[in-house]
């Protein structure tokens, strides 16, 4: 039986991969209707796929692309968490956000985004997402990257579980970003520039345990 105190490991996004993906996204009307789309399709495109066209648009997308578009957690074989990533180009929708008004857009190719996770709910608060978000580091060091983002929530307030996706300030601080503007009141934009720190990759084993047997880098909340 699967429960909070299983160990978990993380793992690149495959095409093999995702039927657990599906399986995990189709815990939550939400992310069953989303697919992770937001961010790499009009609004208008994503809603009008609401649901199973979306899963074909982003499962299509997945096997069209030459770099992992993100990484799963599993705990006992089973899917429980998700965080999205890769080159900041993909994700056409957050460019044109005001959020990332202030980038330099020749940038985009080699900078990576990670704009949102997702984490079973019986899991949460065990340190998955700060892992993820740790393997999503590695990951873009591994393909070269100059430097990786995300746009958290601003500050460290509990927020509902329609704004949990994009993580928190404190979540991404942890992992070494530091804030590279402030867009509004509600949204940071954080930044680890990755050849600046000299950053490698962790080659040890292809998923890092957290869960029952977790390191002190696992620690902290997390949301869905």
């Amino acid at each position: 039986m699967v429960t909070s105190a299983t160990p978990v490991t993380i793992a690149p996004l495959t095409v093999d991969r995702l039927p657990d993906l599906a399986a995990l996204f189709g815990t939550t009307g939400t992310t069953r209707g989303c697919h992770c789309l937001w961010f790499l399709r009009p609004g208008k495109e994503v809603e009008a796929g609401w649901g199973g066209a979306n899963r074909q648009a982003f499962e299509a997308c997945a096997r069209a692309e030459t770099l992992p578009i993100g990484l799963l957690a599993y705990a006992g074989g089973e899917p429980v968490g998700w965080c999205a990533a890769g080159p900041r180009a993909r994700y056409a929708r957050a460019l044109r956000s005001p959020v990332l008004r202030q980038r330099d857009p020749a940038e985009d190719g080699s900078v990576w985004l990670v704009p949102c996770f997702f984490v079973r709910r019986d899991f949460r608060g065990q340190g998955v997402m700060r892992e993820l978000l740790r393997r999503a580091v590695d990951l873009a060091a591994a393909h070269g990257a100059r430097a990786i983002e995300g746009f958290p929530l601003a500050g460290d307030a509990r927020r509902g579980s329609g704004d949990a996706y994009l993580g928190v300030e404190p979540l991404f601080a942890a992992a070494g970003f530091t804030v590279v503007d402030r867009p509004s009141a509600h949204r940071v934009v954080m930044r680890l520039d990755l050849s600046a720190h000299g950053r490698t990759v962790d080659r040890s084993a292809p998923g890092r345990t957290v869960g029952g047997t977790r390191s002190h880098k696992a620690r902290g909340r997390m949301a869905g």
